[in-house]
């Protein structure tokens, strides 16, 4: 039995606008953990213990950064950290276009350069995608799924995901990588036409995440394909995806 008409309208009222209309400063809980912050400035010397407490190896030190590739936002380099050399911030923002373009230091910078003028006049304004899940724990792939919802409407960008390779301008992937997916993730890069995009979803997908090392993983099978765009999380915020989508495509945060 549903609402009646009063009852619903009432309610649609209350609920307010659900679309994020700025997705480059949209409104995230404070309590939410993302981009960290690191002050070297702090670090007591000869003092590894933020480096040893992180399970990823995503801590290098002297000078003290951060892979963001590989860090699973775990909080346990803050909690191990005495000086406070490392805290968290709410910031979702921190996609790049290279793999050494993850590592944060003290300036905080991690923003995606601009593609080719050629791939923002081919999908710019459209742009089609296939999700990979190459051996992930459904963590990433629940957040893709968000994306379509009333929230964060990634349609409205020109942006959609669809059912077939064949269909697609190009791929993100998530997950690990694993042996088992070797040949399905070829195979769907491979039938995506060319030019495509390659994207890397989450830190599984980026480094193996806490998995690295593993003699189940086929890490080398995207050494086959030019990667465009690395967004770190664990699993990343939709608005991460979002925001470094478009900076990507379109160059600026407008």
């Amino acid at each position: 039995m549903g609402f009646s008409k009063p009852r619903a309208l009432t309610v649609r009222l209350a609920e307010g606008q659900p679309v994020i209309q700025d997705v480059f400063a949209a409104a995230v809980p404070e309590r939410f953990r993302a981009k960290p912050k690191v002050d070297p400035a702090r670090c007591r010397a000869g003092c590894a213990a933020c480096a040893a407490a992180c399970p990823t190896g995503a801590i290098a030190l002297q000078p003290l950064r951060i892979d963001l590739g590989a860090c699973v936002f775990c909080a346990a380099c803050t909690e191990a950290c005495p000086e406070g050399a490392i805290t968290h911030t709410n910031d979702y923002q921190m996609a790049a276009t290279s793999r050494e373009g993850l590592w944060l230091d003290a300036s905080g910078k991690v923003s995606p350069e601009a593609c080719s003028a050629e791939i923002k006049r081919l999908f710019g304004r459209s742009l089609k995608l296939r999700s990979i899940s190459a051996g992930g724990c459904n963590g990433c792939e629940m957040e893709l799924n968000a994306l379509s919802n009333v929230n964060f409407d990634l349609g409205r960008f020109g942006v959609e995901f669809v059912a077939s390779p064949r269909h697609a301008d190009g791929v993100v992937i998530s997950g690990t990588t694993t042996r088992a997916m070797e040949y399905a993730l070829d195979a769907t890069c491979e039938a995506v036409p060319a030019p495509k995009l390659v994207i890397l979803f989450g830190a599984c997908a980026i480094s193996g995440g806490i998995f690295k090392g593993s003699d189940q993983l086929a890490r080398e099978a995207l050494g086959k394909h030019k990667i465009d765009l690395y967004i770190p999380g664990c699993p990343p915020h939709p608005l991460t995806f979002i925001s470094g989508l478009l900076t990507y495509l379109r160059g600026t945060k407008a």
